[in-house]
């Protein structure tokens, strides 16, 4: 079964997708005029500053504010693929690889700022009174009632990926470096996990946004933090660091010491592949907790949204980048820049750690420990909300109880089973996610430059011109 599901995902995760990935990044890019550049820093301020009470804003309708959309979406998306994916994709790639991941980083955000605007626009109330939004909502009141098939889809692969890339896998990951830092049982740790995952997760989404608002800025601040000294200390190495990333993504690295060397199509393909784990741009994961964002119009939400990606690829994820190419550790033979011999034989997460140890001693250890742990409990957490919209689309919400427990349950096991088949389901299913949902994007694309046209000609002249005259 492993052997098949790989060989699928040789398919699923092959060059076609990836153009597609990129080709549908790179076309919304281009009719939305380069938004994500134009309008970043008015992005920000959407997302980090109270919205002014005006009409409009009371008129507001939805379920939580643009800052804690923002945060769940992020306690979803800042996780272990920032600390081992980007470790994985230079030890793949070499440092060319952190410039394709810029690319596809940058592509991505005109793609999440598409799903969420999308996600808003088409999002439906429930029998509970919450709304919910998505990919599969947008296929079917936007395409038509005839791609519903496309929409079922969805859902169906978004609800068991949420049980293993949102989930097991995380817990594995934390019941890893709880046993190898700590010295802590697995099944203690699943115990535990799974307690605190029900604790919140039966909270409903107040209590998951809530819970997100808390712990995604302290995580930000543990990892970025530890980095940024690690990188101002080492301040000589910061430009060949950046030389290195900019010559090694257009021309081959040479085998030296116990790196094997890679041609520049690995380099383009690693930071490709290894930046959609990190961002999930163009997944529809995003889309699924944007629908309940509390605004008075798309094109808000969907501003903050994309700034999630810019947060993770091109803070978070050059942040270890940077350390790893500075420190020599992306190459066993110790790199251009440190000239350190390092031990051989590391990848992901374990290569991250060695880094931060070399620079910061027993700290940088407990750093990277500790923030696989809040990554991946965050990412546990976040995910449970993409799964519920998932499955509540297919069977509605007196069914969702039952969800819940099966979570919880999953939670719990994905600390204490070897995960390679689970890892290989899950990541069929991402795939599986992502060709309905890029290609509802692209169908949709012209209601995407509509509403956007919309908010920036008229929308907020007229408001502006609201709030002068009543001043």
């Amino acid at each position: 079964m492993l052997d098949v599901l790989n060989q699928i995902n040789d398919v699923l995760w092959g060059t076609p997708s990836l153009v597609l990935l990129f080709g549908t990044g790179l076309f919304l890019t281009i009719m939305l005029k380069g938004l994500q550049f134009s309008k970043l820093f008015y992005a920000f301020k959407l997302a980090f500053t109270k919205e002014e009470k005006t009409e409009s804003s009371q008129d507001s309708q939805g379920d939580i504010s643009n800052f804690k959309t923002l945060m769940t979406a992020l306690s979803a998306t800042i996780g272990n693929g920032n600390i081992a994916g980007v470790a994985t994709a230079l030890t793949l790639g070499g440092p060319g690889a952190i410039f394709w991941m810029w690319i596809v980083g940058l592509l991505g955000m005109a793609t999440k700022y598409s799903e969420a605007l999308l996600a808003m626009k088409y999002r439906v109330k429930n029998e509970n009174g919450e709304y919910s939004g998505g990919p599969m909502y947008y296929v079917e009141r936007g395409i038509g009632k005839k791609w519903k098939w496309l929409a079922v889809a969805f859902a169906l692969f978004g609800a068991f990926a949420a049980l293993g890339i949102g989930n097991s896998v995380q817990s594995n990951t934390i019941s890893d470096v709880m046993t190898e830092s700590f010295h802590i049982n697995g099944w203690f740790t699943g115990a535990v996990l799974a307690i605190l995952t029900g604790l919140i997760i039966f909270g409903g989404i107040q209590r998951i946004s809530t819970v997100a608002g808390f712990f995604v800025p302290i995580m930000a601040f543990l990892y970025i933090g530890g980095a940024l000294f690690i990188i101002i200390a080492n301040y000589e190495a910061i430009v060949p660091a950046f030389e290195m990333i900019f010559q090694y993504a257009f021309s081959p690295v040479s085998a030296a010491g116990g790196f094997a060397g890679v041609v520049v199509m690995e380099a383009v393909r690693s930071g490709v592949s290894r930046g959609i784990f990190s961002n999930e741009a163009g997944l529809g994961t995003a889309a699924l907790i944007a629908g309940n964002a509390k605004t008075d119009h798309p094109v808000k939400q969907a501003l903050v949204a994309m700034t999630g990606t810019f947060i993770v690829t091109i803070v978070v994820c050059t942040m270890t980048g940077l350390v790893l190419i500075m420190t020599g550790f992306w190459d066993p033979s110790g790199g251009a820049i440190s000239g350190v011999q390092h031990a051989t034989g590391l990848d992901g997460g374990a290569l991250t750690s060695a880094a931060f140890g070399h620079a910061l001693g027993t700290i940088g250890e407990y750093i990277v420990a500790f923030s696989v742990i809040f990554f991946g409990f965050s990412t546990i957490v976040g995910w449970y909300m993409y799964g519920e919209k998932c499955f509540e689309y297919l069977l509605g919400l007196r069914y969702i109880v039952p969800y819940r427990f099966i979570y919880i349950t999953a939670t719990f096991m994905g600390a204490v089973m070897q995960l390679d088949l689970v890892w290989a389901f899950a990541n069929m299913a991402n795939a599986l996610m992502m060709i309905p949902n890029l290609i509802a994007l692209l169908l949709l694309y012209k209601v995407i430059v509509k509403e956007t046209n919309h908010y920036f000609n008229d929308y907020i002249h007229q408001h502006h011109y609201t709030r002068s005259k009543a001043s």
